[in-house]
């Protein structure tokens, strides 16, 4: 949805449909601001008010752009899929061998977990039992596609031999120890998101790159 230019910064807010921030449109802020404090919070314990005083508006201007609290909850885990899915089929279009793939995958599903403003995963992850079913319908076609870009590129590396012994665990094996970074990584550590991917791949792999 639109909204109308902001107002001179030294003039009253006016009544009625919110206006723009200056760091993007409302409804994009509001998204941002509710997936940082699902993920601090948890949904549960964030209320609509929270929302309002984290993005400056007042409570009522907030059903403007969501009517409730678990419609901005689908709106997070929808739009943060859809722009990872979009970064990972980028990837598998191109022509790389197996390895280089995967490496590329990891080091984007690992820049997504741990950025410091990306937020939808976790919440993903610890939040989908709060989804509506047609919300959890939306969101599953996604992550289906997600997976099957990755289960893809598994195949691959199985039938170049670079990934010895497979068993069809391995998504979800592969996924577990890369998701549970959130849980301990600090960006202010031993290594950038850049060198725990080479790490991941050669924990994944167990050979070193040729």
């Amino acid at each position: 949805m639109q909204t109308v230019p902001a107002s001179d910064p030294a003039s009253p807010k006016k009544r009625g449909r919110p206006l723009k921030g200056t760091g993007g449109n409302l409804r994009a802020e509001l998204i941002e601001k509710s997936a940082q404090l699902f993920r601090e919070r948890g949904y549960d314990n964030t209320t609509v008010r929270d929302i309002a005083a984290a993005t400056g508006i007042q409570a009522g201007s907030w059903f403007y752009h969501f009517k409730s609290k678990q419609e901005i909850l689908a709106a997070i885990m929808e739009q943060g899929v859809a722009q990872s899915l979009a970064q990972i089929e980028a990837i598998a279009a191109q022509e790389l061998p197996p390895r280089a793939m995967l490496r590329q995958l990891v080091e984007v599903h690992l820049h997504t977990l741990l950025a410091p403003d990306h937020h939808f995963i976790p919440v993903l992850l610890y939040e989908a039992r709060s989804l509506d079913e047609s919300s959890r319908a939306r969101i599953l076609a996604l992550t289906d596609r997600y997976e099957a870009v990755w289960d893809d590129a598994i195949a691959r590396l199985h039938q170049s031999g670079e990934w010895t012994l497979p068993t069809r665990f391995d998504r979800l094996f592969m996924f577990g120890a890369l998701n549970w970074t959130v849980q301990w990584y600090k960006a202010d550590g031993a290594a950038d998101i850049a060198q725990l991917a080479d790490a991941a791949i050669q924990f994944i792999l167990r050979t070193p790159e040729s």
